[in-house]
């Protein structure tokens, strides 16, 4: 696989951050990245990967934004069993049930979690958050 494809949707711009530093790690790698907003991607275009990232940050109650990407985590649903799925996402208040439900949902769903979990950092990414958003993708690239 040459281009690995990193699905994100994002309000303030921490998420995007997030997803462009996993883009970067994909390309230290010799790997071509896709980083894209979910308005711009159809689900389909994923069916044939095995190996992709989704990002969201945490909304209202710890959930996923609604309007695009509740819809497009739906759809993956489908297709997902057998493919290896990296999560990732930023957030301000609670304790990641966000995350820790979206886990359940691509398990469920038959995917494989890339680390059994997924990356979470809390408001803008520090240089911190954003090296562990590279090694993510390092590790995307090297699958």
């Amino acid at each position: 696989m040459n281009e690995i494809v990193v699905v994100y949707w994002s309000g303030s711009g921490n998420t995007q951050m997030m997803a462009q530093a996993i883009g970067q790690g994909i390309e230290e790698e010799g790997k071509k990245a896709k980083v894209v907003y979910v308005d711009d991607i159809t689900p389909d275009e994923l069916k044939k990967a095995s190996l992709f990232a989704m990002g969201c940050p945490a909304m209202g109650d710890e959930v996923l934004e609604e309007g695009s990407m509740e819809p497009f985590v739906e759809a993956v649903e489908g297709f997902a069993g057998g493919k290896t799925v990296a999560l990732f996402g930023s957030y301000d208040w609670g304790d990641g049930a966000w995350m820790r439900d979206w886990e359940n949902r691509m398990r469920d769903a038959g995917a494989f979690l890339l680390n059994d979990a997924g990356l979470i950092v809390n408001n803008e990414p520090d240089e911190e958050g954003l090296a562990a958003c590279r090694q993510l993708g390092r590790q995307m690239a090297q699958r």
